[in-house]
């Protein structure tokens, strides 16, 4: 039952247009930028109950977003407003580290947008921006998993390159089962 594919190979240059993925960019009233401050947390949180299945505490959030800040990328669509006065409408959660000894994996962990900002690219382009950051940081693969019901999540991240890797039987806690995606930015066979 495991639909999985050959690696795809990526041309990672055309995933941000952007100079820096972290860095804020102003698309109309929707402005992307980079975690700041403890004041975001609870609108991360927020962002992520309302449409992920699993229920994170505040240190799951604390361990990818301290060790990982560079990787936390929202999205507000009050640009002149002051930090703690923003409203927060999306956002990605990720992290980058040695996997097997000799593979810088990224996994994206979150990613959410408010019901009334979508089909405006926001989850996309909080993908590629993410993914920008990661190949910046020597990134070879990205992974993450979602449920096999979420076909708007499945579509998003095949369109950007992802292929399904493997079929997670019962993976999340309320018994549905995952497909773990994978993005090949590099020829695994090259090193």
């Amino acid at each position: 039952k495991v639909a999985s594919s050959s690696p795809m190979m990526v041309d990672h240059r055309v995933t941000d247009s952007s100079a820096k993925a972290n860095a804020p960019s102003d698309e109309g009233e929707i402005v992307y930028v980079p975690y700041a401050s403890e004041f975001q947390m609870p609108d991360i949180m927020r962002l992520m109950k309302a449409d992920l299945s699993e229920p994170y505490s505040i240190y799951t959030y604390r361990y990818f977003i301290h060790n990982w800040p560079e990787l936390c990328i929202m999205v507000n669509n009050s640009p002149r407003m002051k930090l703690h006065e923003l409203k927060y409408v999306g956002a990605i959660v990720c992290k980058l580290e040695l996997h097997n000894y000799n593979v810088r994996r990224g996994y994206i962990a979150m990613l959410a947008v408010d019901k009334n900002y979508r089909k405006k690219k926001i989850g996309s382009t909080l993908v590629k921006k993410s993914i920008h950051q990661m190949v910046a940081n020597g990134c070879d693969q990205v992974v993450l998993e979602t449920e096999v019901t979420n076909h708007a999540a499945l579509n998003l991240y095949e369109n950007l390159g992802f292929v399904r890797d493997k079929y997670l039987h019962q993976y999340y806690l309320n018994g549905v089962d995952a497909y773990r995606l994978k993005l090949w930015l590099k020829d695994p066979l090259s090193s």
